[in-house]
């Protein structure tokens, strides 16, 4: 491949339309490849085992796509998360507080509903976790395909959201899941971690010493009990975002351009690809609106989290805590709300978690597929709203002569 037809290929993967597209199609392609003929061979290549059993990293492909190539999408976040809370919208205090209380309703309402419907199935006294986290890649790629007119302040608001709840689903993860953590193994993620922000603070450069470091991080992180990915958004954090005098880009915004292509076309369809693959048939279906399991999974993601995020949302304006986005009105944060229950990457996994030794796994089965059908119908949903959203605004740009809201 030339240079030049390298970089346009970058430059489109840095183009989250793109991005979210190659997302989608990994995952259309997960359910397809799963329940065509050669069902079995996906189930054997997600299911094989590869890497040093000495480190206790002889994982499966599924979990190397899920622990490893996840982490380096959750760094990316954590660097535009960075950026926005230092020098982006949510510096200010009011707007960076809404998408943290909106991600906190989009949790507890989710899970009471699910604990609600629920109640005294197998498995569901942890299992009322599943719908609390919002899937940030899918959610941020619904958004590019179909909310490009809304203003720029819903990404924002978005990304703060997904990721906020994101950390929160994980943070359930390791209370309800994790038997003991290692405090040693702790100790030495969280001096590892310390050692990258005071390079940052030095102003070093060198990869040889940051590759190692976030290496290190991840894999104390994993033998420590807690959920890898969640390295990637503490280092993503501690990277600095403002360029000093003479310097032509901050760290976090070089990074970000680097491996921004690395993420959106390798390592999130992968992860799709390998964690999308659920059997699904006639049965499977019914039981996502008939059964209890499926049912707390369907109305805690598409009406727990819309409620929830938009509820909280309006509460927090309403009393004066936190600021609406600039540009933003009431009927472009339900639309953002409605994409809130596309639930996926955390859903998936704590259905595996909490009811995979249940039944044979059954449970498990329905729970994912309904984390699916739900995902897609608020994928929909969500899309359909902002596109008339997206009419609105344009409207409302020509009818001013051009100026924007």
């Amino acid at each position: 491949m030339t240079q030049p037809l390298r970089s346009e290929l970058t430059r489109y993967l840095r183009t989250e339309t793109v991005g979210g597209a190659i997302l989608l199609v990994a995952a259309a392609v997960a359910v397809l490849w799963v329940n065509s003929p050669l069902g079995p061979v996906y189930e054997r290549l997600r299911d094989f085992t590869v890497g040093p059993e000495a480190l206790h990293l002889h994982l499966t492909v599924g979990t190397w796509a899920q622990d490893g190539l996840l982490a380096v999408f959750f760094f990316v976040a954590g660097l535009e998360l960075k950026r926005e809370l230092v020098i982006g919208e949510l510096a200010d205090r009011k707007k960076a507080l809404l998408p943290v209380i909106a991600a906190c309703g989009g949790v507890l309402l989710p899970a009471l509903i699910a604990a609600a419907v629920g109640w005294g199935t197998p498995g569901m006294d942890r299992g009322w976790a599943i719908p609390v986290a919002t899937d940030i890649a899918f959610a941020l790629g619904v958004l590019a395909l179909t909310g490009s007119r809304i203003p720029t302040g819903a990404r924002v608001f978005l990304l703060s959201l997904a990721v906020v709840d994101d950390l929160i689903g994980i943070a359930l993860i390791a209370v309800l899941f994790t038997t003991s953590i290692a405090a040693l193994w702790l100790l030495g993620t969280v001096a590892c971690a310390a050692a990258y922000w005071y390079a940052q603070h030095r102003r070093i450069t060198t990869p040889w010493l940051y590759v190692p470091l976030a290496l290190l991080t991840w894999y104390g992180m994993h033998e420590a009990g807690i959920h890898a990915t969640i390295a990637g958004v503490v280092l993503g954090l501690l990277t600095r975002v403002r360029a000093d005098p003479g310097e032509r880009r901050a760290p976090a915004e070089r990074l970000a351009h680097d491996i921004q292509p690395w993420s959106a076309g390798l390592c999130v369809p992968l992860f799709a690809l390998f964690a999308s693959g659920v059997p699904i048939d006639g049965e499977v279906l019914a039981d996502v609106f008939t059964s209890p399991v499926g049912l707390s999974v369907l109305l805690g993601l598409l009406i727990g989290k819309t409620v929830g995020i938009f509820g909280a949302s309006w509460l927090a304006i309403r009393v004066g805590v936190a600021t609406r986005p600039a540009g933003l009105a009431w009927a472009d944060l339900l639309a953002l709300a409605v994409l809130g229950g596309i639930g996926f990457t955390v859903s998936l996994l704590i259905a595996d978690l909490s009811l995979a030794d249940i039944d044979g796994g059954a449970p498990a089965e329905i729970a994912k597929a309904s984390v699916l059908v739900t995902s897609l119908i608020a994928s929909l949903l969500g899309s359909t709203l902002l596109l008339r959203r997206g009419r609105a605004h344009r409207s409302h740009y020509e009818s001013t002569g051009g100026v924007d809201k």
